[in-house]
């Protein structure tokens, strides 16, 4: 081992390096930048190594540390310099959509027993037999759909913005009484108000 790379261990053992360690005071973007200024630095150290495989070790070493540099640098906002809250976020938006509601068996036996009474009143012999199959096949048909028509609900869904940038979107079977731009927090599989 070369004087580079027990440099590059000595700073991966401590876990940090100049600009890590100063990130949590510095906004999140001029971490970044001393980060990358780093890395570009340890990697023209390591360049000077003379053997290929020193040279690939004293990069992923580099590397490695420059990672950490960074998530660093991401761990604070560079708006007002406090922590990031993973599970924080903000309303962007709230939808409410009707759900469509489903049919079963229910409806299809009223509505069939219903059109087939009502196809029997109609002609004579032969067609009242056409009649009272058509109005069965009918009314099960109607019925059907009145019961999807019956069983349909509104559902809101409210899609949320984190401070960390992911995004995502809950829906409920009431109104949340949420308006975007509420600041919200994650609770079980759902979110309040924070």
């Amino acid at each position: 081992m070369n004087k580079h790379t027990i440099l590059l261990a000595a700073m991966l053992a401590t876990g940090f390096i100049s600009s890590h360690a100063s990130a949590a005071a510095q906004p999140a973007s001029q971490g970044a930048q001393d980060a990358a200024a780093r890395y570009d630095s340890d990697k023209k150290m390591c360049a000077d190594e003379r053997e290929a495989s020193l040279r690939m070790q004293c990069l992923r070493d580099a590397k490695t540390v420059f990672t950490k540099a960074m998530e660093s640098a991401k761990a604070t906002s560079p708006a007002n310099g406090h922590a990031v809250c993973a599970t924080c976020g903000k309303v962007t938006s709230v939808h409410v959509t009707e759900q469509a509601g489903k049919g079963g068996a229910l409806g299809m036996v009223a509505g069939g027993v219903a059109g087939a009474l009502l196809g029997h009143q109609v002609g004579g012999g032969t067609g009242r037999d056409v009649a009272t199959v058509a109005g069965a096949a009918g009314g099960a048909y109607a019925g059907n759909k009145v019961e999807e028509k019956m069983t349909a609900k509104k559902v809101w869904t409210v899609a949320v913005q984190y401070e960390n940038g992911h995004q995502a979107k809950f829906t409920f079977d009431k109104d949340p009484g949420m308006v975007a731009g509420d600041k919200v927090k994650n609770s079980g599989h759902s979110i309040v108000r924070n």
